[in-house]
């Protein structure tokens, strides 16, 4: 009863395990692929962030795979992410309309600040000012946004506020952003925003707030990076050049050129967009410098900077600063009356506009291709969205398909598991009688082995008691103890050994060899014998069953050997390789068939009982160890004298 028990709670166990293997199995073809896929998208999405600044078309290429890897439906909000952070790419790179339209649709497939701040400031760069009113504003009351965000709301409503001339509430918003920034202290937005302030004030034409602001903008730039310093000390310069306040501006643009001298590449990481880059340039703040001396009649002040303009202009290869330079020191030698450099600089400056001019058709053709190249771009990205929402309307179909597919498998699924479960009994029944079948067998052949090997062993006693009688009977008492004393210590190692399925080769060969000893012994006159053992480095490695050799062995002396007239030889050599054991047990005795002539049928009737037992014995092995062990008899001359007896043992796997 309790193995009843035991092999039904077995069955409910396989069953139960049967059922869990299938659950997790339909979870992970519902569940790895989609991880996989956001993981890829989240990669493609941080590579596209990556190259933004530096490679628009490597960036898009990005956002277009993190849109392919997406299949099926239920990747609104990843698509959304792949569609603002492209908007975001086009807006650096002043591809305002191409922006719109992606953060548009990012906006309809999911609605997060992110896209809808990035989208506002889309707007207000295209100046549509009332659309990034209106988007906007819902967003103050949005409880979500973090500190960095709600500031830069706060900027974007300034300057869409300034941008439709309504000073009081772009400062309004910009000094909320202020206090935000400078409480979570943001450094590079409280600059940013007092910058904004400072305009906003010049443009309302309220000079004295917008100095003090500036000079608020550029003590905390000061304390930023040099190029960030240098940013502000030239919006601060602006403000004096448009209110003539000319000796500040120039003051303020040494600062800036010293430095840019000082730090040559401080001017191209000030600002994300090439444009703002250039303005900080030596060249450009150099010229700026003369047309400040220039607007107070200082021109053998305005010259030195002109040329420094023009030299800087050249190596950095900015014709359009070069050329403006140019005719700049032009009209600064005709007013000084110095007539022949004015022409000298005149004819320059003409050279530079054909230069220009063939440059500007240049960039045109270039920007043309690279719009055609950006549109090929961004049609394939929108055939993906389009392929995407195909394939969403596929999967929806495919879904209800399944869905009719799942309700009519449900009730197949009752027999199918009917079915697996008579399968799994049978199986287990199968099993149980294979396994009390091959136990056994087992034990049948382990009980066959010892009563093989208990024949063996009076056999060979009642042999060996034959030698120690006729040296009894030839009244040689000292052959005769010294034969018993050998016999003992042979007789201990067969009896040991006996008990034992398998025993070293170097047990068997000090068996053989004592045994081999004791029969040149008995018939000194008959044989000789060499034993050999090669290619076998640690004979205590190999392992054969025991007594498996003495009978091939005796077979040769007694039947063999005895019988030959002259003196006869006996060879046993072993060999092994590729775990197999080769013996050769060869003599040149009277051979097998005049042995059988001179037999009496009682001799011929213990040599087959001695041979059936060997079969007997390797069969079994065979069967129980999955060994080979093959025995091939031959003789060893045409005319039928001698024997070679070929045992090969190849261990099983």
């Amino acid at each position: 009863m309790a193995i009843r028990a035991l092999f039904w709670l077995l069955l409910f166990f396989i069953g139960g395990i049967a059922c869990i293997a299938q659950e997790r199995q339909e979870a992970a073809r519902e569940t790895d692929g989609p991880e996989r896929q956001l993981a890829l998208h989240r990669n493609y999405l941080d590579s596209a962030g990556a190259v933004k600044t530096t490679d628009l078309k490597k960036s898009i290429d990005f956002i277009a795979q993190s849109i392919a890897i997406l299949d099926g439906q239920g990747y609104d909000r990843e698509i959304a992410a792949s569609l603002t952070t492209l908007g975001e790419v086009y807006l650096y790179h002043g591809q305002t309309d191409l922006a719109i339209a992606n953060l548009e649709e990012a906006g309809n497939l999911y609605n997060s600040p992110r896209n809808t701040l990035e989208l506002g400031r889309a707007y207000l760069l295209n100046r549509e000012y009332q659309k990034a009113e209106t988007l906007l504003l819902p967003l103050l009351e949005t409880t979500s946004l973090d500190t960095g965000r709600r500031v830069l709301l706060y900027e974007i409503l300034g300057d869409i506020y300034s941008g439709m001339g309504k000073t009081n509430e772009a400062l309004a918003y910009y000094k909320e952003g202020l206090v935000v920034a400078d409480n979570n202290q943001l450094a590079t937005r409280v600059i940013d925003l007092n910058s904004k302030i400072a305009e906003a004030y010049a443009k309302a034409d309220r000079p004295q707030e917008a100095r003090a602001y500036y000079d608020n903008s550029m003590e905390l730039a000061d304390k930023q990076a040099p190029a960030r310093a240098v940013r502000e000390k030239e919006k601060a310069a602006d403000f004096f050049n448009s209110n003539r306040e000319y000796e500040e501006e120039i003051e303020l643009r040494k600062k800036s050129l010293d430095v840019l001298r000082e730090q040559p590449a401080a001017a191209g990481g000030v600002g994300p967009a090439q444009a703002a880059q250039a303005e900080l340039s030596p060249q450009r703040i150099a010229f700026k410098i003369a047309n400040a001396y220039i607007a107070q009649d200082r021109y053998d002040e305005a010259i030195p900077y002109l040329k420094e303009s023009i030299e800087e202009a050249g190596a950095g290869n900015d014709l359009q600063v070069q050329k403006d330079a140019t005719r700049s020191l032009s009209e600064v030698y005709r007013e000084k009356g110095d007539f022949n450099r004015a022409l000298a600089s005149y004819q320059d400056y003409v050279n530079l506009v054909d230069s220009l001019y063939r440059r500007k058709e240049q960039e045109l053709a270039r920007i043309a291709q690279f719009n055609r190249e950006i549109a090929e771009k961004q049609s394939r990205i929108t055939g993906l969205e389009q392929e995407r929402e195909l394939s969403k309307s596929r999967m929806e179909l495919a879904l209800s398909e399944q869905q009719l597919i799942r309700e009519r498998n449900n009730s197949q699924q009752l027999i199918i598991y009917s079915l697996i479960l008579g399968i799994v009994l049978l199986a287990l029944t199968a099993y149980f009688f294979y396994r009390s079948n091959r136990q056994q067998k087992l034990a049948n052949n382990l009980l066959a082995l010892k009563s093989l090997r208990s024949q063996m062993n009076p056999h060979f006693i009642f042999n060996a008691l034959n030698s120690v009688n006729n040296f009894i009977s030839q009244k040689d008492e000292r052959s005769a103890n010294r034969y018993l004393s050998e016999f003992s210590m042979l007789m201990r190692a067969v009896l040991e050994n006996s008990e034992q399925d398998f025993i070293t080769l170097a047990q068997e060969l000090g068996m053989i060899e004592r045994y081999l000893m004791l029969e040149k012994s008995r018939f000194p006159d008959k044989f000789d014998y060499t034993v050999s053992v090669e290619g076998i480095p640690d004979p205590e490695r190999i392992t054969l069953p025991p007594m498996l050799l003495q009978p091939f062995i005796e077979n040769a002396i007694w039947h063999g050997l005895r019988y030959k007239k002259d003196k006869g030889y006996l060879k046993v050599q072993l060999s092994a390789a590729d775990h197999t054991l080769k013996i050769r047990i060869s003599d040149n005795g009277i051979g097998r068939r005049r042995s059988a002539e001179l037999k009496t049928g009682n001799q011929m009737k213990q040599r087959s009982q001695g041979m059936e037992n060997i079969r007997k014995r390797i069969a079994i092995l065979n069967d129980m160890y999955q060994d080979e062990i093959t025995v091939t008899v031959n003789d060893l001359e045409d005319d039928g004298s001698g024997t070679l007896v070929e045992l090969t043992i190849k261990k099983g796997s």
